[in-house]
């Protein structure tokens, strides 16, 4: 679980952009604030983030089963977003848009023991799924463009989950 996407966001140090991310809305003050506060402290992260990332490719490439992981509430990492940016980062990395995927879904089923309930789509296994409005082995970035997700048996609409997303702003804004 090499957590790119924590690595890449200690690379950014004092550039501008991740001030910019629109994702923050979803950050109370106090988290934003640290996340800017943080980013001081890594300003020559970028050669070990280049070396993860060449490094998780190798791995790949020697078959290593690779899992997703964001370590979510690090700077610049966005809860239920940066595992896109993962799987984004995992593809930039040599592997392709499926294998991407399956660190996120087939992988850790294995990992975990669990493939006979989890990891693939099957009849009598436990199913929680996402619903995309665009096939993401064509492009990575296709995850991201959610039309709705089952969980626990139960089908959320984007709709909702955009409800959901707005709630959290709000609370976000009031904190």
């Amino acid at each position: 679980m090499p957590t790119l996407v924590l690595h890449r966001s200690l690379a950014i140090g004092q550039s501008p952009k991740p001030r910019d991310d629109s994702r923050l809305k979803y950050m109370p003050p106090y988290i934003r604030q640290y996340f800017s506060w943080e980013l001081g402290f890594f300003p020559s992260w970028q050669p070990v983030y280049e070396r993860m990332l060449s490094m998780t490719g190798a791995m790949h490439r020697a078959g290593v089963k690779i899992l997703a992981g964001t370590d979510t509430f690090n700077t610049y990492c966005f809860p239920g977003f940066s595992v896109h940016d993962e799987l984004e980062l995992f593809v930039e990395a040599g592997m392709s848009p499926l294998e991407a995927l399956q660190t996120a879904t087939l992988n850790p089923a294995r990992y975990l023991n669990l493939s006979h309930a989890f990891g693939t789509i099957e009849q009598g296994k436990i199913a929680d799924l996402v619903l995309l409005n665009a096939n993401p082995l064509q492009t990575i970035g296709n995850t991201r463009k959610i039309a709705g997700v089952v969980v626990n048996g139960k089908y959320l609409p984007g709709e909702q989950l955009r409800t959901m997303l707005a709630g959290v702003e709000a609370i976000a804004k009031k904190n």
